[in-house]
């Protein structure tokens, strides 16, 4: 007697493991990443001694949770904003796909905003600035009537305040002051305040080339609409060339509290990737820009590895 072949019996996820895999995707997972890179990286430079690491963790985690929430509002209110636009250049998004209500997206949007100010004041006062200024930077770049993200000049400056400027030297001078009970912020942390203020002006203007369909549908003017695709790849790569040639030149000068030798050699491997990765993207196809622009985010994650690195050496 035959008998059929065992065939595997696929069981339906969890409700709620399916929730939270769509609330992984509204949180916009490579901000997060960038995010939680940001906390520590700082984190390890106020410190100076990695073995140092768990003495303050409390710190680190009130910080790092608050400033979680506050990413997941920033990006969530973005969302509830563009639905119809997502819809169109990123139809995967739980609010997009239907996969969350507006309801839902709109409780863990408020959720997200109150939490972090909540951990923020705990905190204390620079982790307080810090949170409050990025809010407040979140709300105008998506939130109508401002709604800062239809002008391309605010839309990038939004971007490059918050994690250029707002993030470094805020959470630094939150850390040093908690930590160390000094207010100074160290000639290290302005090279990195530096690289990375010039660096998320590439991230601010590519981040629309995958978007180009829906943008123009909606009258959302972005440089990529003004430029075009072409002239904003180039633009972004001598941008990010530019920060690294910076770095390259800061170990070449020997600023106090980086290592020279690992700025120069990590930084020129950086750059040769850089424009190896770069060749032949196809920028008539979506996925291929998409695709190159996690790149340009895999990058950002690294400077916040090797930088600290740089300084505990």
């Amino acid at each position: 007697m035959n008998q059929a072949p065992f065939l595997p019996v696929n069981h339906p996820q969890p409700k709620f493991l399916r929730w939270l895999g769509s609330l992984w995707k509204f949180s916009r997972p490579h901000t997060i990443i960038g995010t939680s890179l940001s906390v520590l990286s700082l984190y390890l430079i106020a410190l100076g001694n990695i073995s140092d690491f768990f003495s303050h963790w409390p710190v680190l985690l009130l910080t790092w949770v608050a400033c979680i929430a506050g990413n997941v509002y920033i990006v969530g209110l973005n969302q509830l904003e563009d639905i119809d636009i997502d819809k169109i250049n990123k139809p995967h998004l739980p609010l997009a796909k239907g996969e969350f209500s507006r309801l839902t997206g709109g409780l863990i949007v408020g959720f997200s905003g109150i939490l972090a100010i909540i951990l923020a004041f705990i905190g204390g006062f620079w982790l307080l600035i810090t949170v409050g200024i990025s809010l407040l930077i979140g709300t105008a770049y998506s939130l109508p009537p401002v709604r800062l993200k239809r002008f391309p000049l605010w839309a990038a400056f939004c971007i490059f305040t918050v994690r250029g400027v707002i993030v470094n030297l805020g959470l630094f001078r939150h850390y040093n002051t908690v930590i160390n009970q000094n207010q100074s912020i160290y000639p290290s942390i302005w090279v990195l305040t530096a690289f990375v203020l010039v660096f998320t002006v590439a991230i601010a203007i590519f981040k629309d080339v995958p978007d180009l369909e829906g943008d123009r549908i909606y009258q959302i003017t972005t440089f990529t609409l003004l430029l075009g695709p072409q002239k904003i790849l180039i633009i972004s790569l001598l941008t990010i060339s530019l920060c690294y040639a910076g770095m390259i030149a800061v170990g070449l000068l020997g600023i106090t509290g980086i290592n020279s030798s690992l700025a120069i050699v990590a930084h020129l491997l950086l750059l040769v990737l850089l424009w190896w990765r770069s060749r032949g993207v196809n920028l008539e196809d979506k996925s291929e820009i998409s695709q190159f622009y996690q790149f340009i985010w895999k990058l950002f994650f690294l400077e916040y590895l090797i930088f600290p690195l740089a300084c505990l050496i």
